[in-house]
C-alpha cells in the first residue's frame, strides 16, 4: 500500500470517527434535553447544557449562520486542496487537518439540517468563563493547537538567504609556512 493511500485512509478514519461521535452525541442531546436544560456532570465546572448557536465560537456573530456556513464550506475546500499537497511524512499535520475538517463538517451539517449548531458541552471556570460547545468545536480546536505545535517544534529548512551565498567555496584553513 502506498504512503499516499495511507495518508487518505488516516484522514478518512479520523474524519469518520470525529463526525460519528459529533453527530451521534448531538442526536442524543436533542432527544434527551430540552433547549437550555442543564445537567451537572462535574459541578461547578462541567455540565451538559443544550443550546443553539447561530454564530461562531463563543457566540460571536450570533444570527449569521448562513455566513458561517459558507465560510466553513470554503475553508474546508481550501484545507482539502492543501491536504492533498502535503508531504507524506508530516503525520501531525495530517492528524490536525483531519480534525479541523471533521469538526467543520460536523457543524456544517448542523447548520444545513437545523439552521444553527447544537452545543452541549458546558464548561464553567467561575468568574472567568462559561462556554457551551460540542465535539466538532473541540476537534477544530485540537487540530489548530496541533498545527501550532507542529509549526513551533518542527525544524524547517532555512530560507536560501540565510544559508549564505551559493557556490561559495568552503572556508580554507590557513597554513603557516
Amino acid at each position: 500500500m502506498s504512503i499516499r493511500l495511507t495518508k487518505w485512509r488516516i484522514f478518512a478514519a479520523i474524519f469518520a470517527a470525529v463526525l460519528l461521535l459529533d453527530q451521534i452525541s448531538k442526536a442524543w442531546i436533542l432527544s434527551t434535553l430540552a433547549l437550555y436544560e442543564s445537567v451537572p456532570l462535574i459541578p461547578p465546572v462541567l455540565y451538559l447544557t443544550r443550546t443553539e448557536n447561530t454564530g461562531a465560537a463563543f457566540g460571536i456573530g450570533s444570527g449569521a449562520s448562513s455566513i458561517f456556513l459558507l465560510l466553513s464550506v470554503g475553508i474546508t475546500l481550501v484545507i482539502l486542496y492543501f491536504y492533498r499537497r502535503l508531504a507524506d511524512d508530516v503525520y501531525l499535520q495530517h492528524l490536525a487537518l483531519s480534525l479541523v475538517v471533521a469538526g467543520a463538517v460536523g457543524n456544517v451539517l448542523d447548520r444545513l439540517q437545523h439552521g444553527f449548531v447544537i452545543d452541549f458541552v458546558h464548561i464553567v471556570i467561575p468568574n472567568v468563563l462559561s462556554n457551551v460547545s460540542n465535539f466538532a468545536d473541540h476537534a477544530v480546536t485540537v487540530g489548530v493547537i496541533l498545527l501550532l505545535v507542529d509549526s513551533v517544534w518542527t525544524e524547517r529548512p532555512k530560507p536560501l538567504e540565510q544559508q549564505g551565498p551559493l557556490n561559495e567555496p568552503p572556508p580554507s584553513e590557513s597554513v603557516e609556512a
